[in-house]
């Protein structure tokens, strides 16, 4: 059975959007995934199809109404009951690597893009649904958040990378950031290739990736590092990277 993404969207014309190129676009063309946008405005029940009102208490903006919202997420769980139900956010939970490996390895996901303000705080009380964020930003609309999380599900799903190991060694994967990579030429502006990495030695390649890792991590990303804990001893792996995804 493929991944099914089911995309609630004011905009469905935004999808597949740049996940119909690269691997995304072949995995879909092959039946690895399924994306299937769903209206919002389809659940609206006056004539003029409206989807949102004033906030309550006041201010700038409108917010998505609940009634509406509810009607189109109601739609979704019965057209596929087994899948999570995610809402684009920046008031949800950021979202993490593992997290999506956990959405890579199930059947698919529903995702509930935002607009205007954001969503009626009632359909979260009121339907099973998983508020995440994808960094603290603010964007337009959830799809290209819709976006972005389909792209890190996809890329995880069997057959579509090339090698079974690209998935593995990659920033966030182990609590870290990636090693840095480097390719030919050798030398370039002055500057060469570290010498570890033209020795051959795969052992003091390993570590020096290891080393490399771990020191990234602790200077541009303290948080990660702090959460890092017993993970930091882990010995290095001697696993080599090859036939990387297009566009790394």
């Amino acid at each position: 059975m493929s991944f099914a993404a089911q995309i609630l969207t004011l905009y469905p014309e935004m999808f597949p959007g740049p996940l119909g190129h690269s691997l995304a676009g072949r995995a879909l063309a092959e039946g690895k995934w399924a994306c299937e946008p769903i209206q919002i405005r389809d659940f609206a029940i006056d004539r003029h199809r409206t989807v949102d009102d004033t906030p309550a208490g006041g201010g700038a903006g409108m917010v998505l109404r609940c009634d509406v919202l509810g009607a189109a997420v109601d739609a979704a769980i019965e057209r596929r009951p087994g899948l999570p139900v995610l809402a684009m956010t920046p008031r949800g939970r950021p979202i993490t690597q593992a997290r999506v490996r956990e959405l890579a390895e199930g059947p698919g996901v529903t995702i509930l893009c935002g607009r205007f303000e954001g969503f009626d705080e009632r359909i979260f009380e009121a339907r099973p649904i998983e508020q995440v964020s994808m960094g603290d930003i603010i964007l337009s609309g959830g799809e290209m958040a819709a976006l972005m999380l389909l792209d890190a599900c996809v890329r995880l799903l069997p057959g579509v990378m090339g090698a079974a190991s690209s998935g593995v060694e990659e920033s966030f994967e182990s609590g870290l950031l990636e090693y840095p990579h480097y390719t030919r030429p050798q030398m370039w502006e002055g500057r060469a290739i570290p010498e570890v990495l033209r020795s051959g030695d795969h052992a003091k390649i390993a570590a020096w990736r290891k080393q490399r890792a771990e020191d990234d991590t602790r200077l541009r990303r303290p948080d990660l590092w702090e959460r890092h804990g017993d993970v930091r001893d882990r010995p290095a792996s001697g696993a080599r990277r090859t036939d990387r995804e297009e566009g790394s």
